[in-house]
């Protein structure tokens, strides 16, 4: 269980984190509308596109990195950050210090990614199947 002085640090880091992802993200929308209507040819115009699509992918990411930020906050709340949420084990500090937002303890984790890769690989298999 987290002392209330470890919570109150991981409150003030997943807040500030917080803030600063939200505000990445109205800076590019602000930088997207206004630069929208400044293109002197279709060169411009492509250039903005690609640098748009590559904003919003980065975008993107900052927004679900915005979603575990708030999970992790409100697990705070409601007392149970810092517990895995696979097996129920405490999650050790160094690993809350090191990925703050993490719900899974490291051995959670890796079993969780080994499954993706499987996932991953059965489904490459079918489609190899199916070409």
């Amino acid at each position: 269980m987290l002392s209330r002085k470890r919570k109150e640090y991981f409150k003030k880091c997943l807040t500030q984190r917080l803030n600063e992802s939200l505000g990445k993200a109205q800076d590019t929308i602000a930088d997207i509308s206004d630069l929208r209507d400044r293109f002197s040819d279709e060169i411009d115009e492509a250039a903005f596109a690609s640098d748009t699509g590559f904003s919003l992918r980065i975008r993107d990411r900052e927004a679900r990195l915005i979603k575990k930020i708030r999970d992790a906050l409100e697990r705070l709340e409601e007392g149970t950050y810092g517990i895995c949420e696979e097996c129920g084990k405490e999650i050790p500090y160094k690993r809350l210090v090191a990925r703050p937002v993490t719900s899974l303890c490291i051995k959670c984790k890796n079993e969780q990614e080994a499954a993706e890769r499987v996932g991953g690989e059965q489904w490459l298999r079918c489609c190899m199947f199916i070409g």
